[in-house]
């Protein structure tokens, strides 16, 4: 709706998750490196863990964009699988992307457990004969049930004498740490994990950093004016949760459109932060000008 006013090819703060359009902060930055490490070197059980909004999933398609060939990939969207339901969706996705590169139709999936693990453990060797690698990526694992997570380290064992043949990364919230950390069924899986990663909020000074950056990717002139004053209120109501920042600054640019004005100053946020708390989180017992993450 702004966006010609403002002279932007696009609006600058995404709601959803936007792999082509990342904020290089540090943290988002190290989060990708370490996945990728844990990839390419096949340590198996890789665990990215961060508050809802953080950016993971962001990173994590990142991720699948970025991993060089020859890797085959499997991303699993939907957790409240059981484990037999958990082992079609991964096959399923794995054959769709090879049947893509060899331009083949897919093949009738297996309906029995058993025939599944048999299927996949042949996928696995044949990537292994070929020097590929396999990598299975679960977004909202925290969702995922006890047997299904036990299913995934049972995956896990298919290898050889020298490497892992599956890489497995779950995405979740802190209550995933929680989970394994003191779950006694998920105590084998959690001794499995090679790489932990947790991204915390932006701190004070990224989250200045963060508004400029999505306003200069999309600014055709120049750019609409954040106040000093208008961006200690973003990271205040936001506590650096980058979601929270998204919806702020779209609410306080179409407030500035509303008004005609290109300077977006404290008392636009205040607006936007009131309309952004009430169809976002529920209230807390923190102050009433405060949002929550």
């Amino acid at each position: 709706m702004y966006e010609t006013f403002y002279g932007f090819s696009e609006k600058p703060f995404h709601v959803t998750a936007d792999p082509s359009f990342p904020y290089p902060s540090h943290q988002h930055q190290e989060a990708l490196a370490h996945l990728k490490y844990g990839v390419l070197q096949r340590l198996g059980f890789i665990l990215l863990t961060g508050e809802i909004g953080t950016g993971k999933t962001t990173v994590a398609k990142r991720l699948m964009q970025e991993l060089p060939h020859p890797v085959r990939t499997a991303l699993i969207l939907n957790p409240m699988l059981n484990a037999t339901q958990l082992l079609r969706a991964v096959l399923r996705d794995l054959q769709a992307t090879a049947d893509f590169q060899n331009s083949t139709a897919t093949s009738v999936l297996p309906s029995q457990k058993g025939d599944l693990l048999i299927a996949i453990e042949k996928l696995l060797l044949k990537e292994a004969h070929a020097g590929g690698n396999v990598v299975i990526l679960i977004d909202e694992a925290q969702d995922l049930s006890a047997p299904a997570l036990e299913q995934l380290r049972l995956l896990s064992n298919i290898e050889t004498t020298k490497t892992k043949l599956l890489q497995i990364i779950l995405v979740g919230q802190p209550e995933l740490t929680q989970r394994l950390n003191t779950d006694p069924q998920l105590s084998a899986l959690r001794q499995r994990i090679a790489i932990r990663y947790e991204i915390l909020p932006l701190d004070s000074s990224e989250v200045s950093a963060y508004i400029l950056h999505c306003l200069e990717r999309v600014c055709q002139a120049e750019s609409p004016c954040f106040t000093s004053e208008a961006i200690s209120r973003i990271t205040e109501f936001s506590r650096g949760n980058p979601r929270q920042i998204n919806l702020l600054c779209d609410q306080a640019l179409l407030a500035g459109f509303v008004h005609d004005s290109r300077t977006i100053d404290e008392l636009m946020i205040q607006q936007a932060a009131v309309i952004v708390r009430g169809n976002g989180p529920a209230e807390t017992n923190e102050a009433p000008h405060e949002l929550n993450r």
